[in-house]
């Protein structure tokens, strides 16, 4: 009984570590290698100025994105490809914890009967408060 459920423990443990690295090994290695060609920068210069209202460096709004478009296991792929300070890695996982995943749950909002702008206005709006306000405390 214990071999049988500590094998069924382990198959279970190993197909999800199999589905976490399936999203955020490819991202780690996509953004390891815009770290290293000038695409990054010009990104990290384009939402410089924005980002600086959160305390993030510009090239933090890649995770931002993939985060909000996709779900939160690629952007800790992209978050840890970055060089990213304590802070900096608080403010964005809370950002990412009110707006995540923004396309799949606006789908399922508006299955559900309620209007999409002022979820994803809510949504958005608690991520920037968030991050203006994590920025000036911590």
């Amino acid at each position: 009984m214990f071999w049988r459920i500590f094998r069924r423990g382990l198959s279970s443990g190993f197909q999800i570590t199999l589905e976490l690295a399936k999203a955020i090994v490819p991202v780690y290695f996509i953004i390891t290698f815009l770290k290293y060609s000038p695409l990054l920068d010009m990104l990290s210069l384009w939402c410089q100025g924005f980002m600086a209202y959160v305390g993030l460096p510009g090239e933090a709004a890649l995770p931002l994105v993939i985060g909000n478009a996709l779900n939160l296991y690629p952007a800790v792929g992209a978050i840890e490809a970055l060089s990213l300070t304590g802070k900096q890695i608080t403010i964005i996982a809370v950002m990412l914890l009110f707006s995540h995943s923004l396309f799949v749950e606006l789908a399922v909002t508006k299955k559900a009967g309620v209007k999409i702008l002022p979820v994803l206005a809510l949504r958005i709006g608690l991520a920037i408060s968030a991050g203006i306000l994590l920025n000036y405390v911590l």
